[in-house]
């Protein structure tokens, strides 16, 4: 294949990518100004953290219900535009809207909080559509440098989150919302006017196969979420069933690594509340760098085999950490384990996917890998703090370098599922 006609077969795919990138862009530039200015706007009516803290855990709680069944829901969906573009079309453009009005809610809690039922309701019925576009149009082998555009597009979310916040959220709180608000707006808008997901090549292999049966024969029940689940639990080959344990245990000890260690820069560094904040910076720029790198890693050499490097590269940071107990030993060692999570971060969704038995159930993997990750970002970090108050806070980075172990050993197992050749391959 000549240099020209690479770049001919590959375009088609460089596009997607960038516009479920934007639209990933979107979705989360409001989640992440969601979860760091919605908690100071219900402070102005609460005094008790633990009930700020359970309100703005509505949305996970939401997610673990509805992400699958959304997700299936479009797996069955079957319209002129596709079966993902129609719950974009319509969810992205109301979650905008309901989260531009929040901050006009402040003056009564009853309103701040139907506001953000209504917006975390919506937002989560659309939140794993965008992402079941990539394996809907991309081949499996180049999924995961797709995947790393996507994630690498959700990481600078913070940052916008962090710069709208700085500039505005004092001074023009209304403002401060309304911008991505507006950004959701425009990312919708080019989706509604590029994107017809009918012409994917999942789309088509689905219609074949419906047309590929026995004629007079009955057509074949869409699967459902507790039909695909189970039929994961009953398979013989664990893969799938392992895959997922090991997203919950390695999303607990990431979350644990990030939601902790301001209390930990405070307890174990003697740093001030702002400076064991800022530890965490340099890190997301880490990731950053690495994402794109891990994708061509895995494509490569395998992605259980990066998965577990990456994860071990985590575990091993996590050791550095306690051993140089600085806070510039800290930052290093976070950088180090977020360049090591990428690699986990970037390729388990995609092993996922292709471990899927027909591109019908896309979409309902991508929810039950949002559930596995939101599920261990729940679990994680309460896991570790009881961890914590038994090893004390000395000790908390040796805590989650033993869940991530656990997640290692998982990884481990399928791998040596898959080379062992009880299904194909997962290249």
């Amino acid at each position: 294949m000549t240099t020209a006609s690479a770049e001919e077969q590959h375009a088609p795919t460089r596009r997607i990518t960038l516009l479920v990138a934007l639209a990933v862009f979107a979705q989360e530039s409001t989640w992440n100004f969601y979860e760091s200015q919605v908690p100071p706007l219900l402070r102005e009516h609460l005094t008790s953290a633990a009930l700020v803290g359970l309100l703005m855990g509505m949305d996970n709680l939401l997610g673990i219900f509805i992400q699958p069944w959304i997700g299936n829901r479009s797996d069955r969906t079957r319209t002129s535009w596709g079966r993902r573009m129609p719950y974009l079309l319509v969810g992205m453009p109301t979650a905008a809207v309901l989260f531009a009005l929040i901050p006009h809610a402040d003056a009564s809690l009853p309103l701040l909080i139907a506001l953000m039922f209504a917006y975390a309701l919506v937002a989560n019925t659309f939140k794993p559509i965008a992402e079941a576009l990539v394996p809907d149009f991309v081949a499996a082998e180049r999924r995961s440098r797709a995947n790393a555009v996507v994630k690498i597009a959700s990481s600078l979310t913070v940052i916008v989150a962090a710069v709208i916040s700085i500039l505005l959220i004092d001074t023009h709180l209304e403002i401060a919302f309304a911008i991505p608000s507006v950004i959701m707006l425009l990312s919708i808008g080019v989706l509604a006017a590029t994107v017809r997901d009918s012409r994917s090549p999942a789309y088509r292999a689905v219609l074949a196969e419906a047309d590929d049966r026995t004629p007079g024969a009955a057509r074949p029940a869409e699967p459902r979420v507790r039909d695909t689940f189970v039929e994961i639990i009953k398979d013989r080959d664990r893969s799938r069933l392992l895959l997922l344990l090991a997203i919950l245990l390695f999303g607990g000890a990431w979350a644990a690594s990030r939601s902790l260690f301001t209390p930990y820069g405070m307890e174990a560094l003697g740093m001030s509340r702002g400076a064991a904040g800022g530890l965490t910076l340099p890190s997301g720029i880490a990731f950053i760098v690495a994402a794109y790198p891990a994708a061509v890693l895995a494509e490569r050499y395998g992605r259980l085999r990066v998965m577990v490097s990456g994860m071990s590269v985590f575990a091993a940071a996590m050791v550095l950490g306690t051993l140089v107990r600085t806070p510039a030993g800290s930052s290093v060692a976070l950088c180090v384990a977020a360049a090591g999570g990428a690699c986990f971060l970037v390729n388990a969704v995609v092993v996922l996917w292709n471990l899927a038995p027909s591109a019908r159930v896309f979409g309902t993997y991508s929810g039950m890998y949002t559930v596995g990750w939101a599920g261990g970002g729940f679990l994680g970090p309460a896991l570790v703090g009881a961890m914590v108050d038994v090893t004390g806070w000395p000790l908390m980075l040796i805590d989650i370098a033993v869940v991530a172990l656990l997640a290692i050993g998982v990884v481990a197992r399928v791998r040596a599922t898959r080379r062992r050749g009880v299904t194909a391959t997962v290249k």
